[in-house]
């Protein structure tokens, strides 16, 4: 028996050869022990790793799912009673649910630039939403995680929406596309799928225009990363993949298979709309699964920013909307999975924003951070455990298209700080206990008051200092009606 067992371990585990054994007559019974103590002990060794150590992989895959335009509300995940989101439902049982994310924007151009380069949009360049003929871009002086991680030999992807370059800007040699900011491969639109999320004919691979596609836009864009997954890619080297749908931002197109189901509904094509987007999040997860790769992925859901009321979107009772910088405009679905290191079914409150996922993939793939310019996240692996994170930076918001009473806003622990465009004029909420913002505490609490603005007016000097500031500057848009300032 003794002999087989060494045998065993030699041919189906650790393929090392192991002299045979043999037991004198002369040995005792508790030297035998002893031996026998010492070959247990050695078997538990070899075994561990494959069944018990729940060892976080060297290189892990990397897989960002954006939503566009999906509110904290818009999910059975976070309490609809109405949208169905199976896919959702079962990453967060698989994962973490995070009750506090936040967007790095309350508009999309912004937020998606912070995730690429863990820098708040007025410090990395894209401020505002680029979809006319704006100057600003995401410059290529900026250090995006797809670019660093090629250059640890990682391949990288992208489909769905860029909207990281104005529209004249997209898919010329002038300004840095997809390509240039670390993606190996790229399917992108500059912006909003065209004419809707139906049939949409404005995809760029590569550079060159594909034409019109039968279908909608997430599973298309997700039948795009499926097929990246099983055909294109090295399956010899880690990835990271960029799936950015357009679901459900308008125009909106419903396949009637998911508008289908709420069927008599006033709100049936939106609902139906985060359904398809759900949907082609359960495509991505099921080629994972085909791939052989979940367990090697982190993978994470979340949302450009807050939802638009007039199409249907809801915040789950939070203030404001999209390009507000109170709650509705910033708090959005956050879901992580990473199997093995997030225990699953998961819940935690602690505040992470769209900026921390640079951070948190320097931190897994053991990057250095870069020394020569500010990045405003921090990982968030101890939030994965419900465990606080210590911030240099502030969570910190500002939203150029707003409502001018909330252009700002900074979070520090439990007070958030929300001031007008001028920078005046400023509201004080105690978020945990008053999520909806419901209680100004401003006037109530002037010590409390004036010393998040001191610390307010220290971050965004420093923004300030340190980011493109003659783009906005000389801003020729409008201020909002009712606004002073325009940036």
């Amino acid at each position: 028996m003794f002999r087989t067992c060494m045998r065993t371990v030699r041919n189906r585990r650790t393929r090392l050869p192991v002299r045979r054994i043999v037991f004198p007559s002369q040995m005792s019974f508790s030297m035998v022990r002893s031996m026998m103590f010492r070959f247990q002990f050695t078997l538990l060794l070899l075994l561990w790793p494959a069944g018990l150590w729940a060892a976080a992989p060297s290189r892990p895959n990397i897989v960002v799912f954006l939503a566009d335009d999906m509110g904290w509300g818009d999910s059975a995940t976070y309490g609809h009673e109405l949208i169905q989101t199976p896919n959702l439902d079962k990453l967060a049982s698989q994962g973490v649910k995070f009750t506090q994310c936040y967007s790095a924007c309350g508009v999309c151009s912004p937020s998606r630039s912070a995730i690429l380069t863990g820098r708040t949009p007025y410090r990395n360049g894209v401020y505002r939403h680029l979809s006319g003929s704006h100057e600003a871009h995401l410059r290529s002086s900026e250090i995006t995680y797809p670019k660093l991680l090629k250059s640890i030999g990682y391949e990288t992807c992208h489909v769905g929406k860029w909207h990281l370059n104005s529209k004249p800007q997209f898919n010329t040699s002038e300004y840095p596309q997809p390509g240039d900011h670390g993606y190996d491969y790229w399917m992108a639109t500059h912006n909003n799928a065209e004419p809707s999320h139906k049939n949409p004919n404005n995809f760029v691979r590569n550079g060159e225009p594909v034409g019109e596609l039968t279908g909608f836009s997430a599973p298309l864009v997700a039948a795009e990363a499926a097929h990246w997954l099983s055909a294109i890619r090295d399956d010899s080297k880690p990835f990271a993949l960029s799936i950015w749908i357009h679901e459900p931002h308008s125009p909106i197109a419903t396949d009637l298979q998911f508008s289908g189901l709420y069927d008599g509904h006033a709100n049936s094509e939106y609902m139906g709309n985060i359904t398809q987007l759900d949907h082609a999040l359960g495509l991505v997860m099921d080629a994972l699964d085909r791939e052989g790769v979940s367990d090697d992925t982190l993978l994470i859901f979340t949302s450009d920013n807050g939802p638009v009321a007039n199409f249907g979107g809801t915040t789950g009772g939070l203030r404001g909307g999209k390009r507000s910088d109170h709650e509705g405009g910033i708090r959005v679905p956050g879901v992580v999975r990473w199997p093995g290191q997030i225990k699953p079914g998961t819940v935690s409150d602690v505040p992470v924003i769209g900026t921390d996922i640079f951070a948190t993939v320097l931190d897994i793939t053991d990057i250095p951070m870069p020394q020569d310019r500010t990045i405003d996240g921090i990982s968030m692996l101890p939030a994965f455990d419900g465990k606080p994170l210590t911030r240099k930076t502030p969570l910190f918001w500002r939203t150029h298209v707003s409502p001018p009473a909330d252009r700002v806003a900074l979070r520090i622990g439990d007070w958030k700080l929300v001031g007008d465009d001028t920078l005046t004029k400023f509201q004080l909420y105690q978020i945990r206990q008053d999520w909806k913002e419901e209680h100004d505490l401003a006037s109530a609490m002037p010590e409390k008051t004036e010393a998040m603005k001191k610390r307010l007016f220290e971050v965004w000097s420093d923004i300030e200092s340190e980011g493109p500031a003659h783009w906005w500057k000389n801003e020729r848009q409008k201020p909002v009606r009712g606004g002073t300032v325009n940036y």
